[in-house]
């Protein structure tokens, strides 16, 4: 997990203050100890063990949260899911041990692509979802294809060998206006994935940006305020 995925806790909440004002106190000490475990048993439960990035667990938590923060601030949430082609192929001609060091080969590049904000997930097998909070499909979709690039341009060396990866990727964007759960954006963008499947693999899919209203509801109400209350909300 990033830094900023992680709870900022206060000085104390990792070094308790002796009740007894000692400075060398014991109970301190232990109470220290087992917080950190703590913090780290938390940071083990919402990690993917094999890539290290976030693991399907805290993909729903974290969506959640975001899908509850497009509800109060009016900010879109983007989702993208991506899958690697052929990746059986992959297990087939190169062994497992080879297809795991592709999945972390594939969350690295992840990692150094998308923002700090974004949060990488590894969805479940060779599937991964990226969460892109307060971002229009307008903007996701540079984002997508900077993934889809960069996994393309660099290949994983394997004792001087290239085995080159592509992948597909489907974005689907949660506005304020939608009512929908966490299971229906998710199968929203796994429809624009299957779709990129289909097209060919090695691309993206979305949903038509010409069916995407443009005016956000922070300029609907900017121009609401200057030309008056004449006009009307658009249904």
């Amino acid at each position: 997990m990033t830094t900023d995925q992680k709870e900022l806790r206060p000085p104390h909440a990792i070094h308790p203050i002796c009740p007894v004002g000692e400075t060398d106190c014991a109970i301190a000490i232990e109470v220290a100890e087992l917080r950190q475990d703590l913090s780290e048993l938390s940071d083990l439960i919402r990690t993917d063990t094999l890539t290290g990035i976030a693991n399907y667990r805290y993909f729903i938590q974290a969506l959640e949260q975001e899908i509850e923060r497009t509800q109060r601030s009016g900010q879109p949430t983007s989702l993208i899911m991506l899958d690697i082609d052929f990746f059986k192929k992959v297990n087939d001609q190169w062994g497992h041990e080879i297809g795991n060091q592709a999945l972390i080969h594939l969350s690295s590049l992840l990692q150094q692509t998308v923002r700090k904000l974004d949060i990488p997930c590894r969805y479940g097998g060779e599937e991964f979802a990226i969460i892109l909070p307060d971002t229009p499909l307008t903007a996701s979709i540079p984002v997508a294809e900077r993934i889809r690039k960069s996994v393309e341009e660099v290949p994983l060396d394997v004792s001087g060998q290239l085995l080159k990866m592509t992948v597909s990727l489907g974005i689907t964007t949660y506005t304020e206006q939608q009512k929908i759960t966490v299971a229906e954006l998710v199968k929203q963008a796994d429809e624009y994935l299957y779709r990129a499947k289909e097209s060919g693999r090695n691309c993206v899919c979305h949903p038509d940006l010409a069916s995407i209203e443009v005016v956000s509801t922070e300029e609907k109400q900017a121009l609401s305020e200057l030309f008056g209350s004449g006009m009307k909300k658009k249904d």
